[in-house]
């Protein structure tokens, strides 16, 4: 779901993973895996702050029709 969501914001605005993991000082592959294990709260709020949006954004659940 938070990887989910992190990757529909770099869709949406053209910016690779990897390119996102680099500007913010993640180990590469790192957001990749936030699905499975749950990153810090701090890094979660660095990928919101750099997305102007809130970390429950982030969090939001989707429902899938």
């Amino acid at each position: 779901m938070l990887y989910d969501n992190v990757k529909k914001l770099c869709d949406e605005r053209h910016i690779p993973v990897i390119k996102l993991e680099r500007e913010l000082e993640f180990p590469r592959s790192s957001i990749c895996k936030w699905n499975e294990n749950e990153p810090g709260i701090r890094k979660v709020q660095k990928v919101a702050d750099y997305f102007g949006v809130s970390i429950e954004k982030l969090l939001e659940e989707k429902e899938v029709v």
